[in-house]
């Protein structure tokens, strides 16, 4: 058995959805003063590794810590994607074959980038008829390698298709070093309450 971290490493110089800069780690405690650590931590909700819930972008969803945990633990398969340039569509994943109640993960050019490097606002996304095909097939989750699952759609299309159909969408994957397979998923946010995403570590199983 074999653990695959996949998660996206928090820094202060962290890359952020359209560079905006959240995130400060700052000492609580030195062990010089204090004879030990401890650190203040200030971090957005969709930073880094997240999952998102039906609140981000449904007036009456459900938030993060009503989120049902099964659907972000279980059988997995990683697509490779590495060489669409813009978007993926429903053509791009009928040629895969995708079950009932698996966890996909998309692995595309997405994760050549820096996890410290300036945010790409071009970056790889899930068009609108992927979304739908995705919710037809009764996957159990969504996982991406950037920062958001869509872009440039004013009525967030793929994330309300996906949040209706009652699938948790995880931004923030890095799977440059994974291979396209079937792994096992684990992936739990982090238990606020009562709001719309949680930085999560995420993980793959192989073996």
């Amino acid at each position: 058995m074999r653990i695959i971290d996949i998660s996206w490493p928090i820094t202060e110089n962290i890359t952020e959805y359209k560079n905006r800069t959240s995130v400060k780690l700052t000492s609580f405690k030195n062990f010089a003063k204090d004879g030990g650590r401890e650190t203040l931590i200030t971090i957005h909700s969709h930073t880094g590794t997240h999952v998102d819930a039906q609140s981000h972008f449904l007036q009456d969803g459900t938030t993060i810590d009503t989120i049902d945990l099964n659907r972000l633990v279980g059988p997995c398969q990683v697509l490779d994607l590495t060489h669409i340039e813009e978007k993926i569509t429903k053509k791009d994943l009928q040629r895969f074959t995708i079950k009932k109640d698996e966890i996909i993960l998309f692995k595309t050019k997405n994760s050549l980038l820096s996890p410290t490097e300036k945010f790409n606002p071009n970056f790889v996304y899930l068009e609108r008829s992927g979304a739908e095909y995705l919710a037809n097939r009764q996957i159990k989750a969504i996982g991406i390698d950037y920062l958001g699952i869509e872009r440039g759609q004013k009525d967030h299309g793929t994330h309300k298709i996906l949040l209706e159909n009652h699938i948790p969408i995880i931004e923030g994957l890095r799977l440059k070093n994974v291979q396209a397979a079937h792994y096992q998923f684990y992936c739990l946010p982090i238990l606020f309450k009562h709001i719309d995403s949680s930085p999560a570590r995420a993980i793959l199983i192989e073996g």
